[in-house]
């Protein structure tokens, strides 16, 4: 297995792609047709202040239009995190998305991690609070994290982001999932509450779209927003990414229908992997984490199913794999392909 993230269809010959968390529900159709009237802006140059989308934004969030600032998908945002605060120790809890370590390394940041137990489910604890001292100046989290969909409570995420504060550490939260997970624990309350606090998020998986690309931080520091700010490239926001997230207003319902939605597959899919016997970690997003004495990749890529083989995450080992959770219809023929191995 090459690579870093999932969803390489294509190097691989694929029917039912499961490495990838995207939205089982996919696009929108409101997004759908918006995205089709943008082709006649091709000939234009897009919105450099994205002024539309700001304000879409900011009112499905309800949060003042001045926190917000956006990005060529989640990815850019944090590249331009490490190069806006330019961290010399950047902590990593492990296991978790390879996209922080790859953009604190561009920033020459020394970087920690911090194991993880597999023990508590890879929740963070109170070891992770003491390991924030005065000598970190950035800690990413997720949340829910990314392979183990692991959701921190949110009083846990206050005691957090206090001692982040007290030590002068910037805490980037992401939260790229969160609208998947019916608990509301998202931290977005407390933006005011907490300087040190940058939100990332992406539409990228909740609206299915990780072909257009976009993504938008959150903080309420104007100064840290600004340096941020400076490390991205003018017009980064296609005239496609900007149609399709300028109609987020209308796709309230849609949110709500697919938190309902991938409860009740995720559900389907712990029950159904247990009994097969494997080990099943619980999890509050739109994927699971498993670990299997099989070769789950090599044995489902040979029907053409490609899932996460999550060897290559650190803190994680041989047999441990992440599935997304997908229509009815796709995880039944997971569970049938599964069966058979």
């Amino acid at each position: 297995m090459n690579g870093i993230h999932g969803g390489d269809i294509y190097r691989n010959r694929v029917r039912l792609d499961f490495s990838v968390n995207v939205n089982p529900l996919g696009t929108p159709d409101v997004m759908k047709t918006a995205l089709k009237a943008a082709l006649k802006l091709c000939g234009s140059y897009p919105d450099m202040e994205a002024e539309k989308l700001k304000k879409a934004v900011g009112g499905m969030l309800c949060v003042p239009e001045e926190y917000l600032l956006f990005g060529n998908g989640a990815s850019e945002l944090l590249m331009a995190v490490v190069h806006g605060v330019r961290p010399r120790r950047t902590m990593i809890p492990t296991p978790s998305f390879y996209g922080y370590e790859y953009a604190a390394k561009a920033a020459d940041s020394e970087i920690v991690y911090f194991p993880l137990k597999e023990q508590t489910g890879f929740l963070p604890g109170e070891d992770l609070l003491d390991a924030l001292t005065e000598d970190v100046d950035l800690l990413f989290l997720a949340n829910p994290n990314n392979p183990t969909g692991r959701l921190p409570e949110k009083a846990y995420l206050c005691r957090l982001l206090d001692v982040c504060r007290q030590n002068k550490i910037v805490a980037v939260l992401d939260e790229c999932f969160i609208e998947f997970c019916e608990e509301g624990r998202s931290m977005l309350s407390e933006l005011e509450n907490y300087e040190n606090l940058v939100i990332v998020r992406a539409f990228t998986k909740i609206f299915a779209i990780p072909g257009v690309r976009l993504g938008y931080l959150l903080c309420s520091d104007p100064t840290l927003l600004n340096r941020i700010k400076r490390q991205l490239p003018e017009w980064n926001l296609s005239v496609f990414a900007q149609a399709a997230g300028s109609v987020c207003g209308e796709c309230r319902d849609f949110l709500g229908k697919t938190a309902a939605y991938v409860r009740a597959e995720r559900k389907f899919l712990a029950e159904r992997f247990a009994k097969m016997g494997l080990r099943v970690f619980p999890g509050d997003a739109n994927f699971l984490l498993v670990c299997s004495r099989k070769n789950l990749y090599e044995e489902l890529l040979r029907q053409e199913i490609l899932i996460r083989d999550c060897e290559n995450y650190r803190g994680l080992s041989k047999g441990f794999y992440r599935i997304a959770v997908k229509s009815g219809q796709d995880n039944e023929a997971l569970i049938k392909a599964m069966e058979q191995i």
